[in-house]
């Protein structure tokens, strides 16, 4: 049956890939044509002009610039192909003007002209087609299966193909099919006449002959197709239009033209199979190939997973909402309404039991292991890497000499910052519980829109929580949490019963935890005042007063790690936190962990005769968000008068260092975004210096160092004029010396801010003046050498119409009656669809009259005009230099300065470097502490077939929980896992010594 399927099912799926085909078919004929030609009569055609090959130099690298972040797998495909249409359009239109074509024989302006001519007609008559085609569907001449409107793009790429390919037969054949046929057999010279006539019929000889058998092609394949008297109805009724001449018309040609023989078979294939396949309906009820259908198939059974948040984006919609919701934050929650504050109310009406912040039912296990990561939410590569680790029944590794079987852990602790950039219903489903589900699967009875209204909600005969043997999760919230007041992570997280397969048995944002052999875990709620408030205060600290006992161990949990922060900063935060460890625990508090900062780094106190209120300081935010540097805090020793020692740093100092050297070589591809940003920045600047009109002294000096002075030179008068005269680029600069400052961290003197961020304005500023210069340099010479700016804004037109008669008769009058049935429209829109395509023609007529009568000589509309038409290649030219001179800005100052931790690393958007810490409490009450890494997060992911093969049941029983494993087996995080740091805290009353392995 999969045979007979196969057989009679069409190869392709519907719609037909009408354009790849075609695409194709013109690829192969343009490197049919271009091969075919001699090489040497190419070469000799070359411009020898310097100048002229620079331009072109410069050209292509500007351009190549642009578009080369573009060419990876992570640009959204709208703007890709935007940018990549954007680029052809600009690029085609600067180069056409340039001599050196016209040197090698090559009429651009012919083919440009007769691409935008076959374009809009192609365009206009498919558009009437496809109106005719529905309005027959509509009265059911067609079968109501094929009911599917055409879609708009797949049309105006069917006209580009149909257009292109005309393009190429007229600029390879022509109309000399028509005025003489050559004889096959032509002499050869050159480079290749040493070639004897005997040697000519061998292979070789015959591929050195192509070009004859160009002509041969174009002579006789695109021939025309017959003369008028073949189709005396329809050539004479639509091509000639000689019923409206009440008969024959005087001086008609009886030849059709191969252009449009050829233009009308593309058309009239088109139509043919969007007519057979649309009447009939079978493209769309017939089933897929069996081949077609696996690849369908292998393409949804793939997990769609968002990419790494665009920090630098200056369109997302995202980000301004987190600006938003942040400045509603600071201003609102932070000293106004605090959620914490809410939930303790709650708590009194509730007959102020303790049941919903204290659970201590793993307090009577024997052992016990429990893993803690945090900052998750970000990509999803990067956060299912660490869910499917930390989901797994049981992690093998080896370290030393051994061989280390580590068991999941019964509880997994999740330090805040869930999902970013904001905490919208969006972010938390998907970049927060979407990877979780992947990893371990919630309950079959699981519904998402649950509401969770008596923790905690258990099943399968459970009646009490210390009975249920699943693995659980508790959380605390980040700041990123915070900006919207607590609201989602309330909703989600304390009211929601499931993270995938891990239950939440949570009722409020801070908890305690007794875990067996007298540890205990609290979980504080810092918000965004880096502090717990005083009612979390109050219930910790009677807490501790009634149930922990003086042997006991605790760790702390929050989400900054202030010691850090505070050290970096200079700064005392957290003072509540503090007093609670140093005058309530009194040396029980074992570790203080953390996230917020995404590496890994522990420290370890130093031992001396002052006891220690904290033994080890512990930073993990590597859950999923992108990498943060570790050399920038490698210098802090000293915490609450106690000295602290560097143990690990997950990257290394030197690895951390080198990191950051990609601010420089892949700011612009990790954040092509910023172009919105940066354009518009470095147009501001240059925005009082267009047009320059005197540059007679850089063009006119001989030697290269007198061009580089005058260039420079000129460079600096600009400067000058921008200081003393200009309005809105001074205005421009002076608000982005401002930014420049306060974007600065305020931890250094307002003095090194400012000579910092001169240094820093200056830099862009001389970018931005240098690329200005650039631009018009080139559109003077052009105008100079009458390549430009010779009549008017519609010279490209009017240079068509010129030579329309001659290449392409008309002696009906066809055209003037298309005219008057179209009102005028067609040969209008031709028109300006010509002058909108050749900006440099715009800007170079404009910047003509400008520098002839001045500005004030402009119309507004023409001012505007001007300054678009200049915006659209200076666009171009500054995006790549302002994301260099800004990647390189962030790496002198992470690297040398320790500044823009935050800012250097977001840039660029690393998903590697993802850890987790694994607990193990034994039976001699000890904690010994497993930090588990993977250094490199894979991209492509496919069904485990082990998963797929288990038998039906919980989750968490299966030997294989996650639905999805590496395409590679050798880059799956099972595969690549491995211990970045391991140590062991001795119990409370037991000596210290030994503790660190």
């Amino acid at each position: 049956m999969e045979r007979v399927r196969t057989i009679f099912t069409h190869t392709y799926p519907y719609p037909h890939e009408h354009s790849r085909h075609a695409i194709i078919a013109v690829a192969v004929g343009c490197l049919f044509f271009i091969s075919s030609d001699n090489m040497h009569t190419l070469i000799q055609k070359l411009d020898n002009n310097s100048k002229w090959w620079s331009m072109y130099a410069c050209l292509l690298a500007f351009f190549y610039f642009f578009s080369s972040p573009f060419l990876g797998k992570t640009i959204k495909p709208s703007y890709s192909n935007f940018s990549r249409w954007y680029i052809a359009w600009i690029l085609v239109a600067s180069l056409y003007h340039l001599s050196s074509f016209q040197s090698m024989g090559v009429d651009m302006r012919m083919n440009l002209s007769l691409f935008l001519t076959i374009y809009v007609s192609s365009i206009l008559f498919l558009l009437v087609f496809h109106v005719m085609f529905l309005g027959l569907w509509y009265v059911g001449l067609v079968a109501h299966v094929a009911g599917k409107r055409p879609a708009i793009l797949a049309i105006l790429q069917n006209c580009v193909v149909i257009s292109i390919a005309c393009c190429v037969f007229y600029n390879h054949c022509g109309n000399r099919a028509i005025l003489r046929e050559k004889p096959f057999e032509q002499t050869h010279s050159g480079w290749f006449s040493f070639w004897k006539k005997e040697e000519q019929k061998t292979w070789l000889a015959k591929f050195l002959r192509m070009n004859e058998f160009k002509d041969e092609i174009c002579s006789s394949w695109f021939a025309p197709v017959g003369s008028a008297s073949d189709y005396p109805l329809l050539s004479k009724w639509v091509i000639y239009g000689e019923l409206a001449c009440n008969g024959s018309c005087p001086g008609s040609s009886d030849e059709i033209s191969p252009i449009y023989s050829l233009w009308a078979t593309f058309i009239g294939l088109y139509i043919a199979n969007y007519v057979v396949e649309r009447s009939t309906g079978w493209a769309l009820a017939h089933p897929l190939s069996v081949e077609e259908f696996e690849k369908l198939k292998k393409k949804q059974m793939r997990p769609d997973f968002l990419d790494m948040v665009p920090w630098y984006s200056g369109t997302s919609a995202d980000l301004f909402k987190t600006v938003f919701d942040l400045l509603v934050s600071v201003t609102v929650f932070v000293g106004r309404f605090d959620m914490r504050m809410m939930q303790a109310a709650m708590r009194r009406v509730q007959d102020a039991q303790q049941d919903d912040l204290l659970y201590d039912h793993f307090s009577e296990k024997d052992e016990m292991w429990f893993d803690f990561l945090a900052d998750t939410g970000d990509g999803g590569n990067s956060s299912y890497t660490v869910a499917r680790l930390v989901a797994q029944h049981s992690i093998r590794l080896h370290s030393a000499n051994e061989v280390l079987n580590l068991p999941r852990g019964d509880l997994l602790l999740i330090g805040g910052d869930l999902a970013y950039p904001n905490p919208s219903a969006f972010t938390y489903a998907k970049r927060f519980f979407r990877p979780f589900e992947y990893a371990l699967q919630p309950p079959p009875w699981y519904k998402e829109e649950h509401v969770a209204v008596n923790k905690p909600e258990l099943h399968c005969g459970v009646s009490k929580l210390k009975q249920y043997d699943g693995p659980q999760c508790f959380v605390i919230p980040g700041n990123h949490d915070w900006f919207d007041g607590l609201q989602t992570f309330m909703r989600y997280i304390c009211h929601r019963s499931w993270l995938g397969g891990w239950l939440m048995p949570q009722k409020k944002s801070y908890f305690a935890l007794q875990l067996p052999k007298g540890w205990w875990v609290f979980g504080l709620d810092l918000a965004l005042h880096c502090d717990i408030d005083v009612y979390q205060f109050k219930f910790f600290s009677e807490l501790i007063k009634e149930k922990v006992g003086e042997n006991d161990s605790v760790i702390i949990m929050t989400h900054e790690p202030n010691w850090l922060i505070d050290w970096y900063w200079d700064d005392k935060t957290g003072k509540n936190v503090s007093y609670l460890i140093c005058e309530w625990l009194k040396g029980r508090c074992k570790l203080w962990m953390a996230g917020d900062l995404h590496h890994y780094m522990r420290h370890s106190y130093v031992p001396s005769d002052k006891p220690a209120n904290v033994q080890h300081l512990l930073v993990n935010g590597c859950g999923g968000a992108f990498l943060h540097p570790t050399h920038v805090f490698s210098n802090f020793n000293k915490f609450c008068g106690t000295s602290y020692k560097s143990e690990a740093a997950y990257p290394s100092f030197d690895d951390s260092s080198k990191i950051a050297l990609g601010n420089i070589l892949k700011f612009r591809k990790k954040n092509w975004q910023f172009d919105f940003i940066g354009g518009i920045i470095y147009f501001v600047l240059a925005f009082s210096m267009f047009p320059q009109c005197k540059l007679d002294h850089i063009l006119q000096d001989d030697a290269f160092s007198g061009h580089l002075w005058s260039f420079f030179s000129t460079a600096w008068d600009a400067f000058m004029f921008l200081l003393g005269h200009s309005f809105v680029s001074s205005a421009g600069a002076m608000l982005l010396l401002i930014a420049a400052f306060t974007f600065i961290p305020s931890k250094i003197s307002w003095k090194r801010r400012l000579m910092i961020s001169i240094l820093h304005v200056s830099a862009h500023l001389a970018a931005a003046l240098i690329l200005m210069l650039l631009l018009e340099i080139g559109v003077e010479m052009c105008i100079r050498h009458k390549l430009l700016a010779t009549s008017g804004y519609h010279t490209l037109y009017q240079w068509y119409q010129s030579v329309e008669s001659e290449h392409f008769p008309d002696p009906t009058g066809l055209r003037v009656r298309i005219e008057q049935w179209t009102f005028g429209l067609y040969p209008a829109c031709i028109k300006y669809l010509m002058s909108a395509f050749d900006v440099p023609e715009v800007m170079a007529v404009t910047r003509t009259n400008i520098c002839k009568n001045g500005m004030e000589s402009l119309s507004r509309g023409e001012a505007v005009i001007y300054y678009a038409s200049v915006f659209l290649y200076f666009w171009v030219f500054s995006t790549p230099v302002v994301s260099l001179v800004f990647g390189s800005y962030l790496y002198v100052c992470i690297n040398w300065l320790h500044l823009h931790f935050d800012e250097a690393f977001s840039s660029l958007r690393i998903a590697n470097y993802k850890a987790f810490t694994r607990f193990h409490i034994k039976q001699d009450g000890d904690l010994e502490v497993f930090t588990l890494a993977v250094d490199k997060v894979p991209k492509e992911w496919k069904v485990d077939p082990q998963w797929e093969a288990e038998p039906r049941q919980p989750s968490h029983l299966k030997k294989f929980p996650s639905k999805w494993c590496a395409v590679s087996s050798q880059q799956d995080p099972l595969s690549t896992v491995r211990i970045v740091d391991r140590f062991v805290i001795r119990q409370t009353g037991k000596p210290n010594v030994g503790a660190n392995q």
